[in-house]
């Protein structure tokens, strides 16, 4: 494992360091969204909508990094399980706007609770402090444009 202090020069680089994490991430979420009947594209809708509710399906799956027509077949089915509403757009009768129900509110904060203790739990040798850092830095981190991101030119 790296230790920062020792030489900064020598640490991994930020890639490195989050791609596998990530990848476990998602790997650990499965589960547990598979027990709520969720597939990730399924839970990504519904935590969008939570934040976002009457949005259109265009804007919804732009914010998601989902290609709008690929994601019809995920919004067909949290319709058909009642997760989601779909209903025209009244100021344009080409898109729809999307909301949660009831249901999709109860699953996607069940879901969420049960991330939540894992994370706890993944979190536990952190100190209390450093969570709050580690979570003000990744946020950050996540808020930037791609052109922030990108080699400087």
């Amino acid at each position: 494992m790296f230790v920062a202090q020792q030489n900064p020069d020598a640490r991994p680089d930020l890639a490195a360091l989050m791609v596998p994490l990530g990848r476990s991430l998602i790997r650990a979420e499965l589960p547990l969204l598979e027990a709520h009947g969720l597939s990730m594209w399924a839970y990504a809708v519904l935590t969008a909508l939570k934040d976002n509710e009457a949005s259109s399906q265009a804007s919804l799956a732009s914010s998601i990094g989902a290609d709008r027509t690929r994601i019809i077949a995920v919004l067909d089915d949290l319709q058909d399980r009642k997760l989601i509403n779909r209903q025209p757009d009244p100021t344009d009768r080409r898109s729809n706007l999307l909301s949660l129900t009831a249901g999709g509110r109860k699953t996607v904060t069940a879901v969420q609770k049960a991330i939540r203790e894992n994370e706890r739990r993944i979190l536990a040798g952190v100190s209390p402090a450093d969570r709050v850092v580690f979570f003000r830095v990744l946020s950050h981190l996540a808020g930037l444009d791609d052109s922030e991101i990108g080699p400087s030119r």
